[in-house]
Order: C-alpha cells, then structure tokens, then sequence
C-alpha cells in the first residue's frame, strides 16, 4: 500500500519532503507526489506515516 497527495489540496510547502525516510515524495507540476513503487508508509521506521505527521493541509495526503 501507498499514500496518494492529492494535487488540489497540496499548498507545495514542501514540509513532507525533507521527512519521507525513502525518499518517495518528489516535486511535480507545481505540487508533490509520492512514488507508490517506494512508499512503504513508514513501516518498520516509524508509527505513522511521516508526511501524514507534518502535513497541515486537512485531505491532502491520503492511503491509495
């Protein structure tokens, strides 16, 4: 499973970034998305997914 940022919500704050511990969060069209190939939803890393944790956008990152 992966999460999905949702391009109408994304403020490209950039704070998800910096935080995914794979690197899956990526700059696109004006906004972010997440590479669902190396999501792992920080699994094994963390207890909840850590652009879910800083994102202050209510919706914008969501499980595919």
């Amino acid at each position: 499973m992966a999460l999905k940022i949702d391009r109408n919500i994304c403020t490209s704050c950039g704070d998800c970034e910096p935080k995914c511990p794979t690197k899956s969060i990526k700059p696109f069209k004006g906004a972010y998305k997440i590479v669902e190939d190396t999501c792992t939803e920080c699994e094994g890393e963390f207890d909840e997914p850590q652009c879910l944790k800083v994102c202050m956008e209510d919706g914008c990152i969501e499980y595919v």
